[in-house]
């Protein structure tokens, strides 16, 4: 290098037929640049002089021969790398130690390609498709079956059931009844169209009924407290010529002694133990 500059920055000695280096519009002579502004190796703790290629990395600092795989040793200049634990190592070697392997094909997923992340296990771009249309899932919403992933469109038409109630798609939960499909929020009482899911209920002519319905509008009434029999949870009630009763209303009309499992009497529209109609 010539120029202007006379003597070095530092040790003032001329650079006349000299070789230096410029730092903030100063001059220094080769000596005194590297001895105050040369960087250490990483690899050799040398330090790189001012004539030497200096390659840098995230602050850190190699001679061009030092920049290599610190696994296999072969040199990284000018090809792709990855950084482990401080350590630089070419995509093969960081491959074998550390990539993850596609949930898919099973291959690796360099260093530096997109990686698709699902349910715990790493995917390549272009194997995370529709299993049905094979088109790219991206970030797009999917539903998963069998292991398979599914596009929403390509899993209604293919699995999906279809709401008795509303006809459109249950794409989760859902209720049977009648062995025909239901949403959850679809499948409603007959009478007052409270949602019964998680509820008991009663059937009646193919339709369901909340207990309060089916007691209001179709359960017969006992012949003594005159409330509907429902028989919801196993209730016992007994019949007799077209009347019924609770089994726990089934009782002597004149001394009250339970008559269920017991013979009884008919006087007028009452029942009566046979002691009551001896007496």
């Amino acid at each position: 290098m010539t120029s202007n500059h006379t003597d070095c920055h530092y040790c003032l000695q001329s650079l006349r037929g000299r070789k230096y280096a410029l730092r903030e519009e100063n001059a220094y002579c080769v000596r005194c640049y590297d001895s105050l502004f040369a960087n250490s190796c990483e690899e050799c703790k040398q330090p790189i002089e001012c004539d030497s290629k200096d390659l840098a990395y995230k602050g850190r600092h190699w001679h061009e021969a030092c920049f290599k795989c610190a696994k296999c040793n072969r040199s990284l200049v000018e090809k792709p790398f990855a950084a482990k634990d401080e350590l630089l190592l070419c995509t093969g070697c960081y491959s074998d130690e550390y990539s993850s392997k596609c949930f898919h094909c099973q291959r690796t997923i360099m260093p530096g390609s997109r990686k698709m992340e699902f349910k715990g296990s790493s995917w390549h771009e272009s194997c995370f498709v529709c299993q049905h249309c094979r088109q790219p899932l991206g970030t797009k919403p999917l539903i998963t079956k069998d292991n398979e992933n599914y596009c929403v469109p390509c899993y209604e038409k293919q699995f999906a059931h279809h709401c008795y109630s509303c006809k459109k798609v249950i794409t989760s939960g859902g209720v049977t009844y009648h062995d025909q499909p239901w949403h959850k929020e679809c499948f409603l009482c007959a009478g007052c169209k409270a949602q019964l899911s998680g509820q008991r209920f009663i059937s009646k002519d193919e339709y369901p009924y909340c207990e309060d319905c089916f007691g209001k509008l179709h359960a017969k009434k006992c012949a003594a407290c005159k409330k509907p029999i429902t028989a919801l949870g196993g209730a016992k009630f007994v019949s007799f010529e077209e009347r019924q009763w609770h089994e726990e209303c089934f009782n002597c009309a004149k001394c009250s002694v339970p008559l269920a499992d017991l013979g009884f009497l008919t006087q007028g529209n009452d029942v009566i133990c046979h002691r009551c109609g001896s007496a």
